[in-house]
């Protein structure tokens, strides 16, 4: 295995790439500046790694990111010093709270340069605070230093960013000039001499396997005793990483006999089964069945929820037992209900508590009750849509929850766009536990583009795979350039314009006039049309739903980036959010009277 050995910045860099390589970490998106020079080098002269070039580091984090989200193994992150690294917050932030894995290889300036003023140094050694998993300084390179302590700390980070909880690990590279490949006339064969079996293996030099959460039979049996006892029961599945998760938790809620609730992210909401109730945050409008249908105990599987409602009815009805059971020992329990929680694999803990089972041979009278809720307000929504020639913003989450192509993966914007998709979603067979994904650690819109980018690099690792992004306008402006990302990777854009900040329409905040417009709005008046063709990106404004449905048909399965705005009004999209949420409550009303 050759390393770069023109000087020693370079040969440091190419030995800390190798490992990361070895490790599995081959895609880097780059900023590129001038103190990260090794860094980018090594990358580009390695025969696996991969460099995806973004002229900003905000959005190249992002980017980042979103290849951790889809591929579930870290990519790197490479940036100059100064406030290029300060760029990359955002996204650490992002990844530390969901549990996302990353590797952020920020360049530094050498020491005796902090702090005396020299241009472009700042405090680079713990810029990202708590959010990294591990951090380390890298010393500027000396032969006084065995290069082995660059391969066990390659390790160390990617095992950092790997474990559970999964997120972003740190390493601050620091290098003096030279910073260019050249020459500096030395042999390295002595240095490098005690690696001689490490380099002929292309295996890592450290192998650290990942622990896996497991409790112990005693453990296992508690909890399958606690939930087996009450009959009106929920799972409530958040975010899932993997397929055998999301079908580990239907056979989990199938041995229960309860209700499966699916949040958008879980891979369950597109899916249909018996188990699983896909309405559940638009069967909870209705006052009368929250009132009469408290859930006795909730199984709580993987990550958190988009649904506030759902929230809010079971910190209202307060279950006990309230069982937690995922791999991150962080707490999730904003309203203090939980009961217990089990650091597990939520595959092997489903799997364990359906053996410990005995389903019933029939479905229970509670299931019934909420199969039948929900199978009334799927008739009531597709009555609705069915009846409209309005493309509202519902109606196109709606289409593209229909329309997809088979097997690719939605990226969703934090505001309005995760809440419509799994409010109004429709299942079908063909999506076979297709996943979605969003940036609900933090719940920012920022680099929700450059988010949907690295989705899809991360995808493309295994196959070819469409990707689809529904976002607001504003967050679509908040992260404009990264449509730059979207050259050759077939990602779809839908941006909902509707010409500033629409969810502030359903805030309390929008009952005060004198200040709600245009200090929370933000309003404005542009198109996206010319942003489209200023990154060559196909682009269509349709104006119908059968428009729509046309040109998104075209446009996902098309293998080229197109951006498809729908242009909507603010107003009419929270009064049409109203109607839907009571032709709902209704439909389940009647239904119950029935």
């Amino acid at each position: 295995m050759p390393l770069p050995t023109s000087n020693l910045n370079h040969l440091w860099a190419g030995l800390l790439v190798e490992e990361l390589a070895r490790h599995g970490v081959e895609c880097f998106f780059v900023a590129p500046g001038s103190r990260s020079t090794p860094l980018v080098a090594a990358v580009a002269r390695h025969e696996r790694a991969r460099a995806i070039l973004h002229h900003d580091e905000r959005g190249a984090a992002f980017a980042a990111l979103g290849h951790g989200r889809s591929a579930g193994y870290p990519a790197g992150w490479i940036t100059t010093s100064g406030t290029a690294v300060a760029n990359g917050l955002p996204a650490a932030v992002e990844a530390s709270t969901d549990g996302v894995p990353m590797l952020l290889l920020t360049a530094d300036r050498p020491p005796e340069k902090r702090d005396t003023g020299a241009n472009q140094t700042i405090e680079q050694p713990e810029i990202f605070g708590e959010y990294v998993r591990w951090q380390f300084d890298l010393p500027t390179p000396t032969t006084e230093i065995a290069p082995e302590m660059l391969l066990t700390t390659a390790a160390r980070a990617v095992h950092a960013a790997r474990r559970s909880p999964p997120g972003p690990s740190h390493l601050n590279c620091m290098f003096r000039k030279p910073l260019a490949p050249k020459e500096d006339g030395h042999s390295y064969d002595a240095y490098l001499s005690g690696l001689g079996d490490w380099r002929a293996s292309g295996e890592p030099y450290t192998r650290r396997p990942l622990p896996v959460p497991t409790p112990g039979p005693a453990e296992r049996d508690d909890v399958a005793r606690t939930l087996a006892g009450p009959e009106r029961g929920l799972v409530v599945c958040g975010r899932l990483d993997r397929a055998v998760e999301a079908r580990a938790a239907r056979r989990a809620a199938r041995a229960l006999g309860w209700p499966l609730a699916p949040d958008v992210t879980s891979r369950l909401r597109f899916a249909p089964a018996d188990e699983v109730i896909p309405y559940v945050d638009q069967i909870l409008a209705s006052g009368a069945l929250r009132e009469k249908n408290p859930p006795e105990a909730v199984l709580h599987l993987g990550g958190r929820t988009v649904s506030k409602r759902l929230r809010l009815f079971l910190k209202e009805c307060g279950p006990a037992p309230y069982v937690v059971a995922r791999p991150d020992p962080r707490r999730l329990d904003p309203d203090h209900r939980v009961t217990a929680h089990v650091e597990t694999g939520v595959a092997s803990f489903c799997d364990a508590l359906a053996e410990r089972l005995s389903p019933a041979s029939a479905p229970s009278s509670w299931l019934r009750r909420w199969q039948r809720a929900d199978a009334t307000v799927a008739r009531a929504l597709g009555d609705f849509f069915d009846e409209t020639d309005t493309l509202g913003e519902p109606g196109v989450a709606r289409l593209v929850s229909r329309h997809r192509p088979p097997g690719g993966a939605l990226v969703l914007g934090s505001s309005m766009p995760v809440r419509d998709m799994n409010r109004y979603a429709t299942a079908r067979k063909a999506d076979a536990l297709a996943p979605a994904f969003a940036n609900r650690g933090a719940s920012g819109i920022d680099g929700t583009i450059a988010t949907a980018a690295g989705v899809c690099e991360g995808f493309s690792e295994n196959a070819e795979r469409p990707v689809t992004l529904l976002l607001g306008d504003l967050a679509l402006l908040h992260d404009l350039n990264a449509l730059a990302l979207l050259k050759e990777r077939p990602v779809t854009v839908v941006a909902l314009n509707n010409g500033g900040g629409g969810i502030f329409h359903f805030l309390p905040i929008a009952e005060h006039p004198d200040v709600f417009e245009p200090h929370f709005t933000t309003p404005h008046e542009f198109s996206f049309e010319k942003a489209a063709a200023m990154f060559g990106l196909a682009y269509d404004q349709p104006r119908t739903p059968r428009a729509f449905a046309e040109a998104y048909r075209a446009r996902s399965r098309s293998d080229e980036p197109a951006l498809i705005e729908v242009r909507t009004d603010r107003e009419e999209n929270r009064m049409l959010h109203d109607a839907l949420e009571e032709r709902a409550a209704r439909a389940v009303q009647d239904g119950m009277i029935s």
